[in-house]
């Protein structure tokens, strides 16, 4: 129940950011002027929203990532390179079967109230975080007892091999915040971590502004690259355009594509990344609620209907990806040649309906939400049209995802993370997902799961792929492509791009040489 109320949450936050938008400052103009120390005086960030509190146990990540890299070390660090590097912990080592993972920790760090780093405290934070109120806390269900045997040793031992446990690690479930300040009245908003930056209350402005000064302290001084750091948070396309314009900002987080074309003129650099991927979720695969469903030509068919690059070209003005896979292009599963599975061929799509009895067509029954754009529901409707397929979209407001999860409808139109393997599995695919709410369970898919769960690097990788290849065939989703997630940097200013989050680490974000 813990996992997939948490997945419930983040799925909710994914559909509905536009909704957590938050109001915007002027902002300061960012500086590239050189300071003393290495550091460049200040760095200024603009952010889709922002943090709903600075306790590491009920943090987030994605794009409020960059508010608790600041303040707080994660236990591993995830790299522009795809790679996981040691970070708190210096190595770290699975026994034979992968159900004990043993943690090296630093002995070199101190806290912003001058406490020490141990193995007890990194205990105390992975317990507090299983039980606490983010909304990521059940990526630690699997997680039986953690130990602290002495002071730079961590041991969790796991119920069942957890293959995505590392990648938590370097996310918000390996935060580690000082256990002295676990019953602080104010730790939601003055954060006690060993991170490279101090939150300064006084500069900051809950909801839209807010200000980290350089750690004289840290332990790492090579990833210090600013003296002061300030993230504005902008309401909306609008704002984060004028906020590039004026220059009062160093890099933003486009919360879409559509001003490109400006903030280029502006004279500032497109980083991109393709987190994300765009198309149907067809959930009632076994026909519970719509019959037609159930038959997989009806679903393949589905496929054939759509002509994904001219719904690439219309809702994203080409930035992006076509795609027919739900695994992304850096999974070992994912396979080029399944992108052209389902060229756009409407012909086709009459022909596997009627052979399934379906000649005289059929409705779907989805739910709509405005965050996610009513031309995309217009032309879907239009090109499910064409091949005798009635979409009822029913406006299903705020409820949007509570509806589509309960399960009510058969299908819906959806915008979904494309996680590394293992959380894409548990996200999508296995019957306890959570995007799978009619628990849909197919034999064939739980001996691959099952095989990845289990097995070495090795078989992961051939199995995974195995996976990704059979629900491509089955039809299980209808994607249409990745979009592509901008984050714009003035020519002060470098950054590269994480694979795996929508914000950059912080660590990443440089003066340029």
């Amino acid at each position: 129940m813990t996992r997939r109320k948490t997945a419930i949450s983040a799925a909710a936050a994914l559909a509905l950011a536009a909704f957590a938008l938050s109001a915007c400052s002027g902002g300061s103009t960012g500086s590239g002027d050189t300071g003393g120390g290495g550091a460049s005086s200040t760095l200024v960030l603009g952010a889709i929203v922002a943090p709903t509190t600075f306790d590491a146990s009920g943090s987030e990540w994605g794009n409020r990532s960059v508010y608790y890299q600041a303040v707080y070390d994660t236990l591993l660090l995830a790299t522009p390179k795809g790679t996981i590097e040691p970070w708190l912990a210096t190595k770290w080592a699975y026994n034979a079967d992968n159900t004990v993972l043993t943690l090296t920790i630093r002995d070199d760090v101190t806290f912003s109230d001058k406490s020490k780093l141990s193995a007890d405290v990194v205990k105390k934070n992975l317990e507090r975080f299983k039980t606490g109120k983010s909304p990521d806390a059940g990526y630690f269900s699997n997680i039986k007892t953690v130990a602290a045997p002495d002071a730079t040793t961590v041991v969790i031992t796991l119920a069942a091999p957890d293959p995505a446990l590392l990648n938590y690690l370097t996310r918000d479930p390996g935060l580690i915040q000082s256990a002295n300040a676990f019953n602080s009245p104010d730790l939601a908003t003055k954060p006690v971590g060993s991170g490279p930056y101090l939150l300064d209350t006084g500069k900051t402005v809950t909801g839209t502004s807010y200000v980290f000064t350089k750690n004289p302290d840290y332990w790492n001084k090579d990833v210090q690259h600013y003296k002061e750091i300030k993230v504005n948070v902008l309401a909306d396309a609008t704002a984060a355009l004028n906020a590039i314009k004026a220059g009062e900002a160093n890099s933003v987080k486009l919360a879409s594509n559509d001003n490109l074309d400006q903030v280029q003129a502006a004279g500032w650099k497109v980083n991109s990344n393709e987190l994300d991927f765009q198309g149907l979720l067809l959930l009632d695969r076994a026909g519970k609620t719509n019959k037609a469903l159930g038959d997989v030509r009806v679903r393949q068919a589905i496929n054939y209907a759509f002509d994904r690059k001219a719904l690439l070209k219309a809702l994203q003005t080409d930035h992006g990806t076509v795609t027919e896979q739900v695994f992304p292009p850096t999974s070992k599963a994912y396979d080029k040649s399944l992108d052209s599975r389902y060229p756009y061929d409407p012909a086709k799509a009459k022909s596997l309906l009627a052979a399934a009895g379906y000649s005289k067509g059929l409705t779907l029954a989805m739910p709509s939400s405005t965050v996610l754009g009513a031309t995309t529901y217009t032309l879907l409707t239009q090109q499910l049209a064409d091949v005798g397929i009635t979409a009822k979209n029913t406006d299903a407001g705020n409820n949007f995802i509570a509806d589509l999860l309960a399960p009510k409808y058969p299908a819906s139109f959806m915008a979904l993370e494309q996680n590394p393997d293992w959380q894409l599995i548990q996200f999508m695919i296995a019957p306890t997902a959570v995007f799978n709410p009619f628990h849909f369970d197919d034999p064939k898919v739980d001996a691959y799961i099952k095989q990845i769960q289990l097995g070495d690097a090795a078989t992961q990788a051939k199995v995974a792929g195995e996976l990704n290849k059979y629900i491509v065939e089955q039809a299980w989703f209808a994607p249409w492509y990745r979009v592509q997630g901008s984050v714009v940097t003035d020519p002060k200013t470098t950054v590269e791009m994480v694979p795996t989050n929508a914000f950059p680490a912080i660590y990443d974000f440089k003066p340029a040489a």
